[in-house]
């Protein structure tokens, strides 16, 4: 690969469970937002080209919040998920008002995309070593099949709340380090037996090992994924929106999962021990600020990210 690796932040979710829109909350006294602690990473580690998916009528905020700050020092673009960019042939469900997943979020990237990119979640911390990790991996990813691919792996008691429940993508890895199963599992949280989720019935709580790595939404791709991506999009309207058309979600962890079980690319899990912070609750928002400052305290950030 020759190009420079980019960084795709999904941006489209108003966060239901926090209570607004949490990804431009202000969480220090500088008026940084979480998003500015990953821009400031990812510009450390070497990128210089961001892609906000963004729902359209987000878009005066995160210019303003953006392109002012992190703007500045790298490109920002901007792509915009909408509930009707669908392939040709096939309808909206009636009644759906639910966005159709973070493999569509890359979906709408579609036309700003022809090199490696990194994507990530715009409300999550995930730490510096992360950026670092993705970045080299990328400018040294081969083209072809299989398709090489990288993601950070957390260790799960490091990606949990104290203030409620969160998703992952639980992995299994090979001894070669690279990734076998993931299978995403909703409602994780600490129970007096453990760390546990919540079983599809919905009733029963299994547990989770210390340990056990787990994926954040924090993906090194080729560009052929996104090739991959137009492909796939399709067999999704096709047999998974018919089942459940109000809720159906086309999710990364699903499509990189098609690709690894079909034999047609790898992703090496790259061990990250940062420990994960973000404001999934509005409870969290306290510790958030306190972790962060802490950083800038021992002098891991400046005081103010963008001079």
């Amino acid at each position: 690969m020759s190009s420079k690796p980019t960084l795709v932040i999904m941006a489209a979710g108003m966060g239901s469970r926090y209570g607004g829109l949490k990804q431009v909350d202000k969480i220090t006294d500088a008026g940084e937002i979480i998003l500015d602690f990953s821009l400031y990473d990812a510009m450390m580690a070497g990128f210089d080209r961001a892609i906000f998916v963004i729902r359209e009528e987000h878009r005066e905020i995160f210019r303003e919040i953006v392109d002012e700050r992190a703007g500045r020092f790298m490109e920002i673009e901007y792509a915009y998920q909408d509930l009707k960019d669908i392939p040709e042939g096939f309808e909206i469900p009636d009644g759906r008002e639910k966005p159709w997943g973070t493999s569509h979020a890359i979906y709408a990237c579609r036309e700003l995309l022809d090199g490696p990119f990194l994507v990530i979640n715009a409300d999550d911390y995930y730490g510096q070593d992360a950026f670092v990790s993705v970045y080299e991996y990328l400018e040294n990813a081969k083209a072809g099949e299989p398709y090489d691919f990288c993601m950070a792996g957390y260790m799960l008691e490091n990606t949990i709340t104290e203030n409620g429940h969160v998703t992952r993508g639980v992995c299994e890895v090979d001894e070669q380090g690279c990734l076998k199963d993931i299978v995403e599992r909703f409602k994780i949280q600490r129970r007096p037996e453990g760390i546990c989720y919540l079983a599809d019935d919905e009733e029963t709580w299994v547990p989770l090992p210390e340990g056990t790595q787990v994926s954040m939404n924090f993906w090194g791709f080729t560009a052929e994924f996104v090739d991959e991506l137009k492909k796939d999009i399709g067999r999704f309207f096709r047999e998974d929106v018919p089942g459940n058309p109000l809720k159906s979600e086309f999710l990364l962890p699903r499509s990189v999962d098609r690709l690894v079980k079909a034999g047609k690319a790898t992703v090496k899990v790259l061990p990250c021990h940062d420990k994960w912070c973000g404001v999934t609750y509005k409870e969290d928002k306290a510790s958030v600020q306190a972790q962060l400052q802490a950083k800038k305290d021992k002098g891991e950030y400046p005081e103010k990210l963008w001079k």
